[in-house]
């Protein structure tokens, strides 16, 4: 019986997790490929929320680094007119900023989907 509970426990803790780390509602996902097709577009607002020190190990130009702990802070400097596209590493920590944006009131935010990791030049 304590075997089959524990089981159970682990299926409504994994699932707790799932709902916890996926992207929130009305928060549109972009692969990288997509991604390429719009650097140049003026409309659009670009951070990157990794570290000053992932960012600075390499970064896509068109972006600017907006740590995702000093996000709160940071994130009245956006226009909130204008498209953000959000990256980080892999996805996760990006995917935290656009809920963090739409909190704010952002309405217009894309996550990059696989972040740093599914770039490639």
């Amino acid at each position: 019986m304590l075997g089959f509970f524990g089981l159970i426990m682990l299926v409504i803790l994994i699932y707790v997790y799932v709902l916890i780390k996926k992207p929130g509602k009305n928060i549109k996902q972009m692969s990288a490929s997509e991604l390429k097709t719009t650097l140049g577009d003026k409309k659009r607002q670009f951070i990157d929320v990794r570290s000053p020190g992932e960012f600075n190990h390499g970064h896509i130009k068109q972006f600017k680094n907006m740590p995702l702990q000093s996000l709160h802070q940071t994130a009245d400097t956006l226009n909130k007119d204008k498209e953000i596209i959000v990256i980080c590493q892999s996805g996760m920590r990006s995917a935290n900023a656009c809920k963090i944006l739409k909190k704010k009131g952002f309405t217009s935010v894309t996550n990059v989907k696989g972040g740093m990791n599914s770039w490639s030049r």
